[in-house]
């Protein structure tokens, strides 16, 4: 798990939940910086995006939260009387999300997820978070094991971006060196920064409905239909 000094993601979360002014700050390998207001992770749900709400109407039974930040997901659920469990790989995150009242919250690694956690109805990845699954491969096995931590009536519900709706040439000239590597385009090696903390590099991958429908192949899961907004979209897959 990752040290105080690398948990740039917790403190950043733990000052805004003191009530400071914070940003995300995201840092691409390539140099590419981007800052995001923070309020969204501390947001009740009335303020959350449409596509957020409507994604929360296909929720059902035993939930797992896969990167809850500031339990957000997790508090809405549970005033709906569902049975939720937050994971998340940031200890302050994990903190956060205690201190704000969510009942079950634990530091765990999309890595470490095992049938101890137990069974569960819906797996949540708001917030561009189908992108913890890192690449072709990692997301192939994370959703086959998936499968096997959820009910017959199994649903994930996962944002992420199609990252071809871009003519930015920094952006397009990544794609490229991504698919000169043989990575997919929307695999980027990122990293979080707040003052001197800084995580460790990691993959982050986003993809457009036919790449998510062809990840989807061989695993269970079959992609039933989308949640649209502006530039990001929820996938609502179904055990096959």
């Amino acid at each position: 798990m990752l040290e105080d000094r690398e948990d740039a993601f917790g403190r950043m979360l733990l000052k805004a939940l003191e009530g400071r002014g914070v940003v995300e700050i995201v840092e691409r390998d390539d140099g590419f910086i981007d800052a995001s207001a923070t309020q969204l992770y501390l947001s009740p749900f009335r303020r959350w995006p449409a596509h957020h709400r409507r994604a929360m109407r296909l929720v059902r039974g035993r939930v797992l939260d896969i990167g809850a930040g500031a339990g957000r997901v997790a508090l809405h659920l549970q005033a709906r009387g569902h049975d939720v469990v937050s994971i998340d790989v940031s200890p302050g995150a994990v903190e956060v999300c205690r201190r704000r009242g969510v009942r079950d919250a634990r530091v765990c690694a999309i890595e470490d997820m095992d049938e101890s956690l137990g069974s569960f109805d819906t797996i949540v990845l708001l917030g561009n978070n189908f992108g913890l699954l890192a690449s072709r491969a990692k997301a192939k096995r994370f959703l086959r094991r998936l499968h096997g931590l959820t009910s017959e009536r199994g649903r994930i519900l996962a944002e992420t971006r199609d990252i071809y709706a871009t003519d930015d040439p920094g952006h397009l000239a990544y794609q490229e060196r991504n698919r000169r590597r043989g990575r997919m385009s929307g695999q980027m090696r990122l990293r979080i920064r707040h003052g001197l903390a800084a995580t460790p590099w990691f993959d982050y991958l986003m993809v457009s409905r036919p790449e998510l429908e062809e990840l989807a192949e061989g695993t269970g899961w079959k992609l039933t239909r989308t949640i649209d907004s502006d530039d990001t979209y929820v996938a609502v897959l179904e055990k096959a």
